[in-house]
């Protein structure tokens, strides 16, 4: 079942981006997320990536914990429903890695989501109907 209640959803670049003000898209992320005035979906897998580039930054993961806690963020769960959709995608394209199948998996449930991401040719594919 499609559904339009999730307005954006966020990869893991514009994140990491926003945590971090030495990023060089750190400003534009900003903007972007901070203009929208409304919550911004992830999923975990995506939030585990982000984690990952932060990782030496403990106090800028908190500010992205806390970023969670106040609502900004919001992790949608996505497993283990679209296990079976994510496997697919991952087999069906060479670029996509799993935090990028989840993203096209959460579009797909909500497709009048639009995706705040800097890595574009990584989700630039004809959307199936």
């Amino acid at each position: 079942m499609k559904d339009s209640a999730i307005d954006y959803l966020v990869d893991a670049g514009p994140l990491v981006a926003l945590m971090n003000q030495s990023d060089q898209w750190h400003r534009w992320a900003a903007v972007a997320i901070n203009s929208l005035g409304d919550t911004v979906r992830t999923t975990e897998t995506v939030l585990a990536e982000v984690a990952w580039h932060l990782r030496l930054r403990r106090p800028t993961i908190a500010g992205l914990l806390e970023a969670m806690e106040n609502g900004t963020i919001r992790v949608h769960p996505i497993f283990p429903d679209q296990t079976t959709r994510i496997k697919e995608l991952m087999l069906k394209y060479d670029r996509v890695d799993l935090a990028d199948a989840t993203l096209v998996a959460l579009s797909e449930q909500y497709p009048r989501a639009k995706l705040i991401t800097i890595d574009e040719k990584d989700f630039v594919v004809n959307r199936e109907s």
